[in-house]
């Protein structure tokens, strides 16, 4: 029977917001974009975590294994620092790396950021868990998102064999 309701794990990566000092507005972005692309019942569970790459793989391979989340969205640690280490942890804990992912968040980017050439966000599958890399900015968020969720659904059904219905008004429009 195939599952019409989603759980989306959402992992803000940033040592100051995991600190207190600054405000996470990566993870309400993510959350936000999602409960208006997604019309199946939704799931959520998030956290905010420090750039650590091991907690970073012990906090994927959580949601994945333990909180059984069919979708995973990270924000932040994408860039070209040494803090930023969550490409490296997902490829980690990942199976499967699907780079056209990478390839079309990078692609659509382009055209409004010449600097989106320096993000480094990745995707891949841990078991039925397709884990997907953001950028920390609310407007990169919804650029990328808006690139690659068409493939989300189909990728999701083949992984676990769920069946969530998305709106499509939503998500082919022009993010910016």
């Amino acid at each position: 029977m195939n599952n019409t309701k989603i759980k989306v794990g959402f992992i803000t990566i940033s040592d100051r917001a995991a600190r207190g000092e600054y405000e996470d507005i990566g993870g309400p972005a993510m959350q936000d974009w999602i409960k208006n692309a997604i019309l199946s019942p939704v799931e959520i569970d998030n956290i905010i975590i420090e750039d650590e790459q091991s907690l970073i793989e012990k906090t994927l391979i959580d949601f994945a294994d333990n909180r059984n989340c069919n979708l995973i969205l990270t924000t932040g640690g994408t860039g070209p620092t040494t803090r930023d280490v969550t490409p490296e942890a997902t490829h980690s804990v990942c199976e499967r790396i699907f780079d056209g992912f990478a390839e079309q968040m990078r692609n659509v980017s382009l055209r409004s950021v010449p600097t989106a050439i320096l993000s480094r966000q990745t995707a891949g599958t841990r078991g039925k868990s397709l884990i997907i890399n953001l950028p920390g900015k609310p407007a990169a968020i919804a650029v990328c998102l808006g690139a690659v969720f068409l493939a989300v659904p189909k990728c999701l059904e083949l992984l676990d064999n769920s069946n969530i219905q998305i709106d499509l008004n939503f998500v082919e429009q022009e993010f910016e």
